[in-house]
């Protein structure tokens, strides 16, 4: 078995270039593969690699200056979920496109042990702070789940939904990087009880088996859905092609189209690895392989381009 880690850290880096430079050359020699954002504002990784790369991964970065206190969620994959190792410096180490987000300044953390109490016991209004797509396939029960496909979509989902300022406001990530910053928001824009999930849906997943959870969790990396609660794996989306109970994500077929959509292996065969009759006749539609269709991806990547622009990295 191989090890998933996925963590992040607001802490200042005076020299990103240089930093970056250094911290990828480390990862080369290890041989660590996955993808890490590096900004003035801190780090963002999701990685994997052997039980020891990862050790050596995390008391390497344990050990710099004002990196000491990072956390790491941590998960077992019978693969390598990444093609490749990506080390690269970003302008925000998740994209939110707001001046002076100060991290420190957010919402109230919540342990999964609490998070379950107050879900069972209080009222309040839950946000689902991700992307439609990974909502889409699995969140917890009673969660607004905005449709919006970009974090930085947020601030503008925000003035616009009505949520009374006097309520008691609960959000959640993946990882719980997303929430750091909008939080922030929120409360500079009136609210005043706000509380995010401290480490996500994946560390709620581990510490709470995932009660109150409902499909599965999207994640970045070539698995793209994992388990949540092992009491209630049943799909809750729908495949696009037969209507019928699916939470697999392909790409489309047709590679000027490439949609990320959640299809059956009966949706995938019938439609030939497309989303729609018209792209099944397109003269640029890859072959459809059904034995390796639903094998660990790659041809994912290309939906969000080689960079991942403006999409968060891992599953944060």
């Amino acid at each position: 078995m191989f090890q998933v880690i996925l963590y992040y850290n607001f802490q200042p880096i005076e020299e990103p270039e240089r930093f970056c430079k250094a911290h990828k050359k480390f990862c080369k020699e290890i041989g660590l593969k996955g993808r890490i954002y590096i900004s003035n504002e801190g780090i963002n990784g999701t990685a994997a690699g052997t039980v020891q790369q990862i050790e050596e991964y995390k008391n390497y970065l344990w050990s710099l200056p004002g990196f000491e206190d990072t956390g790491f969620k941590q998960d077992e994959s019978d693969y390598i979920p990444f093609p490749r190792l990506t080390v690269k410096t970003r302008d925000e180490i998740v994209a939110l496109h707001v001046d002076d987000v100060n991290p420190e300044n957010g919402g109230n953390y919540l342990e999964p042990q609490e998070w379950r109490r107050v879900m069972e016991e209080e009222d309040y209004v839950m946000i689902d702070v991700r992307n439609n797509y990974e909502s889409k396939i699995g969140h917890f029960e009673g969660a607004v789940q905005p449709d919006v496909e970009n974090f930085y979509d947020f601030p503008k989902w925000m003035e616009e939904a009505e949520i009374p300022k006097d309520k008691k406001v609960l959000m959640y990530c993946t990882g719980g990087i997303r929430c750091e910053k909008f939080s922030v928001l929120m409360k500079e824009s009136g609210w005043e009880d706000v509380n995010q999930l401290h480490g996500g849906i994946l560390r709620y997943a581990k510490e709470e088996g995932g009660k109150h959870f409902k499909g599965k969790c999207f994640v970045f990396d070539d698995r793209l859905v994992v388990p949540v609660n092992p009491q209630d794996l049943e799909p809750i989306a729908r495949c696009e092609i037969t209507g019928k109970p699916a939470d697999t994500y392909i790409n489309c077929a047709n590679m000027e189209c490439n949609k990320l959509f959640v299809c059956s292996e009966e949706g995938a065969h019938q439609m030939e690895g497309c989303c729609s009759e018209e792209c099944r006749q397109s003269e640029y539609k890859r072959p459809f392989d059904p034995e390796n269709a639903f094998k660990p991806f790659r041809k994912w990547y290309n939906y969000f381009g080689e960079d991942f622009k403006e999409r968060p990295v891992g599953c944060s």
